[in-house]
């Protein structure tokens, strides 16, 4: 983190704007609240990444959210490359006035520098990529891939500056860092991955329960709802899908990972786990 820290300040004088990459399905968890700091007031374009693996109604109300509060912010997939072709227009729309100096002072068609931030696994990589046509900056579905800045050209003139995921260095909310290891942010190698399935689970039925009843061909509605637990849940997924040890008990490493590894890909169906509704 200190190091990213340094290499934003050193190049932020080179930048013209931010562009800070979220994840649709945790708008708030994901963003780094070090950011605006950072950034010293440069103007600042959010996107909310992913948003073909979000609910569509709350991709909605998400981008009302950020537009009631000025926040220039827009929705996309990355790898679909969905939603890409409203980068530049934000971007012109953020620095209107300063394109129009640069015109006065006969700079017209001057390249726009921006800075890529994000924190680890939020698609930083995968939209530079998009954007250059080309593997110019490494894109793996796992945190911490990217080491270290560098300087691309999109196709359509802009300049790209990609930094390391930038993670604050501590959690103090329980709700961000399971949002965050649930998306794949924290490695997966330093968590309980067998209680963060059973917490997701709990968190998806108490949003829309049918996503997965539905999924997994079992039945929710036959049990009272404050009685049913993430880990009552985990066990009825394991046994239908047939994750047996001998005795006939669940495997439930097998069971929680293949849960978590599901919801990442989008396998569940389309899941936000943050409602605009509580962040007012």
């Amino acid at each position: 983190m200190a190091k990213t820290r340094r290499m934003i300040a050193e190049n932020l004088r080179d930048v013209d704007l931010i562009i800070e990459i979220r994840d649709a399905r945790i708008p708030m968890s994901s963003a780094n609240p070090e950011v605006p700091k950072l950034t010293a007031g440069k103007p600042r374009l959010i996107i909310l990444n992913k948003a073909g693996l979000a609910m569509p109604e709350m991709n909605k109300l998400w981008k009302e959210h950020f537009d009631k509060d000025a926040v220039a912010c827009i929705l996309c997939d990355c790898k679909t490359g969905n939603g890409l072709n409203q980068i530049r227009p934000a971007v012109h729309r953020l620095l209107a006035d300063k394109i129009a100096k640069w015109e006065a002072k006969g700079m017209s068609g001057r390249r726009i520098r921006a800075m890529v931030l994000g924190i680890p696994n939020v698609g930083k990589s995968t939209l530079i990529n998009r954007l250059t046509n080309s593997a110019a900056a490494k894109a793996e579905n796992r945190p911490g891939v990217t080491r270290d800045k560098q300087w691309v050209t999109a196709s359509d003139g802009l300049e790209l500056l990609d930094m390391p995921g930038v993670l604050w260095p501590k959690f103090e909310n329980r709700y961000i860092a399971e949002n965050l290891a649930f998306t794949g942010t924290i490695k997966q190698d330093i968590l309980d991955n067998e209680d963060l399935a059973c917490r997701l689970c709990d968190r998806i039925v108490k949003i829309e329960p049918l996503i997965l009843q539905d999924r997994y061909s079992i039945d929710i509605t036959q049990y009272d709802p404050d009685e049913l637990s993430g880990y009552d849940i985990m066990l009825m997924i394991g046994r239908k899908r047939g994750f047996l040890v001998s005795g006939g008990e669940i495997n439930e490493e097998r069971t929680c990972l293949m849960l978590l590894e599901e919801f990442r890909n989008g396998k569940m169906g389309k899941i936000t786990l943050e409602l605009p509704e509580n962040f007012k």
